[in-house]
């Protein structure tokens, strides 16, 4: 999800690889391993859990995860928690990086100190406040002041325990200062509404006594206001602290008037008394991005460059080429490159270019495609995008039967258990591999249209240039949907969304052993046993070395490499896009509607209850299928509801005014609305997502819809009392009905933009070395010898061509940093005052005419 700014999109996401933690403190017990896993955080809110590992100090959990960020967030955070015996999670410890240190640890493998949890510090969300200095003229005639504490509103403040009834304690802290109140407590929100006002005495008359002896003028430079936010709670622990701020009084300044927002801030001296490195650590690889993506047109001169990389002659003097050149990784290049093609729909000629042009660089028939080039990146990029969905179906239920059936297959005799036979193993692996060598080489006809046509051109590419060899027709696709797309899926499936936790050792075991001998069947080696360094391995393949083996591989290869011929459309088999617990209610819908929900909604809730509680949400389990919608009383049970998808008229975010729930949204059918609420905000933006997409193509997609409910007898959002009233708001959408390649076509051109201007070095080095090329002769500079350059002429061209759509790019980028830079307030609501931006905020007042933001 894109924030918007002054014409700009800025995205954010996130690519995190949670590796391990070591010397987890032992449980205080007789058996001192503990059960641990680890959570990902935006702030307070957890939007990511790893499987839990038993009992070890040290857990290993190797779990990716990635996600766009809709929100904005002040700290990534990972929390490690302990499962004790009776199912109770206690806090171990925490890393919290703030999101302007995410660039330090980019991309980099780090070593994280566990910090203590402490109530005192978890802290999040931000607090205006109005502050004023006036003058009061006493009944004697002496003159006094007060200040007047205006406190307006929070945002986003932490829920605690499923729920946020806050308040805020306002104390003037100074010389004999105790005065504390208290605003009302606003139920159910974490963005409360106060519009409270609290007066302080700061100046005192001469006449005051106090002691007995008189106080004259305070220094009000020395008092600060103290305002803590805290959760009402009916627990007999007391109430949970949210943050506070202190606001030193001199921000008053001349004029005496302070208006500005604070970031909540941890208590002083909350944390707990615990030696950091008694905690433990925890190793991360956190890679955050931000893209700033300008209107269309500014991408035009690059992307246009880009798009006819195709018909450049030679391709390696194409723009897209030569961002694989310069690039430190070629999966840097080919992430952004395939995701722009596929969205123009120009993959195909670009990748049949470049394979084309390594093909004919190739000498040994054998080693065709084995290296990573920008051609084996950009077809696995391809794969992964085009193939998930023939991935899910084709493998998915058998690596689930494996992920629980925990059947012993250890074949090594040096491995092998006391209580294990070897020739049961062996069976359990045989049949294990016979399943999903006939799942797989069946598999065919659902194969994506576009990898059918990327494979027909690699082996027309192949047979051409070594006709002499028979089989790399058939090698030249193995080495692609064989050793890189079907055997790293069984090996690792949750990298595949396979599965969603890594597999434990055992069965991660049988996976490798599994994937091993798939890879090798797809080979079709001429000694394939030779292959296996390992003697039981080579034993092992005895049983598959048969020729229906290798027929059934050349017919599958056959299948996908017929350009054109398989629809992946006219799957009938249901596909599993996603599924999950959240909770939901109904509204129906008695009336005919057109455009937007027409008709009156009464709610479905529980006889007896109260109409708008908590209690009126049933947790449901939902499963979305590319057929249907359903919802389960729990998983596995059989269907409560079924939505077929060509039923979904829109879905559409529900706000959080309506039910005083975060993390809303409402699927429309033209009987009932579902208002369903997730999780978390990246679960919320999921389900969304994924739901527009299945049912973008509907006929009778509605046009506009209302953003709130109908409640007290009128539209929430437009106020309008006619139950019937057509939508108010646009639905959002334009999102292409193709659920695999939903590509915005700007967003990956600002990222290879971004790639040209880190390597601008090596751009302008590739231009020397075209020089060099074309002037002198002879042995090529050992400096210039990493380049391809075919045609020097030609690739000089292209260079000077993307250095010049690169720096207007780059100029774009430099006034609108600087253009932010003179409109940032600190104190605003989009700029709030922190801890390190208070001296910022008093500098920026004091150099301004007027003492008020």
């Amino acid at each position: 999800m894109a924030v918007e700014e002054e014409g700009l999109r800025v995205f954010q996401s996130v690519k995190i690889k949670i590796g391990e933690a070591k010397n987890i403190p032992p449980y205080p017990g007789p058996n001192r391993m503990r059960d641990c896993y680890c959570t990902v955080n935006l702030d307070q809110e957890e939007v990511f859990r790893t499987k839990i590992i038993e009992k070890s100090l040290c857990p290993f959990y190797g779990e990716d995860f990635y996600c766009e960020i809709p929100r904005s967030f002040r700290h990534l955070s990972f929390y490690i928690f302990d499962r004790d015996v009776f199912r109770r999670d206690s806090s171990i410890g925490k890393v919290a990086v703030k999101k302007e240190d995410l660039q330090k640890y980019h991309g980099k493998d780090t070593w994280f100190q566990l910090q203590p949890v402490s109530a005192d510090s978890e802290v999040q969300g931000k607090v205006h406040l109005e502050l004023r200095l006036s003058e009061v003229i006493t009944d004697s005639g002496a003159i006094n002041h007060k200040l007047a504490t205006r406190v307006l509103e929070c945002q986003g403040l932490p829920i605690v325990n499923g729920q946020c009834d806050p308040y805020a304690a306002v104390s003037l802290l100074g010389p004999s200062r105790s005065e504390a109140k208290k605003t009302k407590v606003k139920r159910k929100t974490n963005n409360p509404q106060f519009e409270e006002v609290f007066y302080f005495e700061v100046t005192r008359p001469l006449s005051y006594t106090k002691r007995q002896f008189d106080v004259e003028e305070e220094d009000v430079d020395k008092l600060a206001l103290r305002v803590d936010l805290w959760n009402a709670s009916n627990l007999k622990f007391g109430d949970e602290f949210l943050g506070g701020v202190r606001v030193p009084l001199r921000v008053l300044g001349q004029a005496g008037v302070h208006d500005a927002w604070y970031f909540l801030q941890p208590r002083e001296n909350g944390g707990k008394s615990v030696k950091v490195e008694e905690l433990g650590s925890l190793r991360l690889n956190i890679v955050y991005t931000e893209d700033h993506v300008f209107p269309s047109e500014h991408y035009t001169p690059l992307r246009d460059l880009l798009l006819h990389s195709a018909n450049v002659e030679p391709v390696s003097a194409s723009t897209a080429h030569t961002l694989g050149e310069v690039c430190r990784e070629k999966q840097e290049a080919a992430i952004p490159l395939v995701r722009l093609f596929l969205h123009y729909g120009k993959i195909v000629p670009f990748i049949s270019a470049i394979a084309h042009a390594e093909v004919n660089r190739t000498q040994d028939p054998n080693t065709i495609f084995r290296g990573n080039s920008l051609t084996s990146k950009c077809i696995d990029e391809t794969m992964k995008l085009a193939g998930m969905h023939y991935l899910q179906v084709t493998l998915k239920p058998i690596i689930d039967e494996i992920c629980t059936e925990h059947k012993s297959c250890e074949i090594d005799p040096v491995k092998l258990r006391e209580s294990e036979n070897l020739d049961t193993n062996r069976e359990n692996l045989r049949q294990y591999v016979d399943r999903i060598f006939n799942v797989i080489t069946t598999s065919g006809v659902r194969c994506p249209t576009v990898m059918c046509d990327i494979f027909f051109s690699l082996r027309e590419s192949a047979a051409t240039r070594f006709q002499v060899d028979q089989d790399v027709r058939y090698t030249a696709v193995s080495s692609f949907i064989f050793l890189r797309f079907f055997a790293p899926a069984i090996l690792s499936p949750n990298l595949f969304h396979l599965r969603p936790h890594h597999p434990d050792p055992a069965t991660s075991r049988t996976l490798t052993l599994i994937s091993k001998t798939i890879q090798t069947l797809g080979s079709l080696a001429k000694s394939k046993s030779a292959n296996f360094k390992e003697s039981y391995m080579a034993a092992f393949y005895e049983y598959f070395n048969e020729q229906k083996y290798a027929d059934a591989v050349k017919n599958f290869l056959d299948l996908i490499s017929t350009s054109g011929k398989w629809d992946q459309k006219s799957i009938e088999t249901p596909i599993m896009l996603k599924e999950g617990s959240v909770k939901l209610t109904i509204k129906r819908v008695d009336g005919k509607g057109s455009k937007g929900t027409k008709g009156r909604f009464m709610i479905k809730r529980a006889q007896g209850r109260n109409r708008f509680g908590m209690k009126n949400f049933k947790k449901r389990w939902f499963r979305l299928t590319n057929h249907e919608f359903t919802y389960h009383k729990t998983k596995g049970e059989g269907a409560l509801c079924s939505i077929p998808i060509e039923n979904i008229l829109a879905v559409e975010r529900l706000e959080e005014e309506s039910f005083k729930m975060k993390n809303m949204f409402q699927v429309i059918q033209p009987e009932r609305a579902l208002y369903i609420q997730a999780n978390n905000c990246v679960e919320a933006r999921d389900w969304i997502d994924i739901l527009t997409k299945v049912s973008q193509c509907n006929r009778k997609r509605l046009s506009t819809y209302h953003p709130s409910a109908y409640l007290n007898g009128h539209w929430l959002c437009c106020k309008l009392s006619a139950d019937a009233a057509p939508g108010c708001t646009p639905c959002t959408g334009s999102l292409p009905a193709n659920i695999q390649l939903d590509v915005d076509g700007d967003r990956e051109t600002e990222r290879i933009y971004s790639l040209f201007s880190t390597y601008m070095t090596k751009l302008i080095k590739m231009q020397e070395a075209c020089g060099s090329k074309s002037v002198y002769d002879g042995p090529e500079q050992e400096e210039y010898s990493s380049f391809v350059i075919d045609d020097p002429q030609e690739t000089y061209k292209t260079l000077k061509l993307i250095v010049s759509a690169v720096q207007t790019l780059e100029h774009q980028h430099t006034k609108y940093k600087r253009d932010k830079f003179k409109k940032t307030k600190i104190g605003s609501q989009e700029h709030p005052i922190g801890d390190k931006s208070f001296q910022c905020y008093v500098r920026q007042q004091s150099e301004s005419s007027t003492y008020s933001i």
